[in-house]
């Protein structure tokens, strides 16, 4: 059973940096993307940022310049370097494996996330 792990949350004040980690237990066919979103208190999960095969990478408005995503394929992980942290980025970060649809080979299929990790908490205080 593919399993995603997110780890590197914590408590940190405002300015400071932190690194998140989503390590996949194995290899997953047909990921078409790689994204990391967050939910907030009372809030809807919510993308922040995506990283597709190509390499071509997606940041939502509030995080953009702060956050960089990449991944280490041989690894099996993906990453989340914050920095500039501010208090709302307060939130539970989760990782998520997107899966391309290939039952229909005639046309490209939708890439929509399937796999989800628990997720790891993020707390920035001023």
């Amino acid at each position: 059973q593919v399993q995603l792990v997110e780890s590197g949350g914590g408590s940190v004040q405002a300015g400071e940096s932190l690194k998140l980690s989503c390590a996949r237990s194995e290899y997953i066919p047909n990921t078409c993307r790689m994204g990391w979103y967050r939910q907030a208190p009372g809030k809807g999960r919510v993308l922040v940022s995506s990283i597709d095969r190509d390499g071509t990478t997606t940041y939502s408005d509030s995080v953009k310049g702060r956050f960089t995503i990449s991944q280490d394929n041989a690894k099996n992980t993906l990453y989340l370097q914050m920095n500039s942290l501010k208090t709302e980025d307060t939130a539970v970060y989760y990782c998520a494996a997107y899966i391309r649809d290939t039952r229909d080979t005639r046309i490209t299929g939708a890439c929509l996330p399937d796999y989800w990790g628990q997720g790891t908490q993020v707390t920035v205080s001023s």
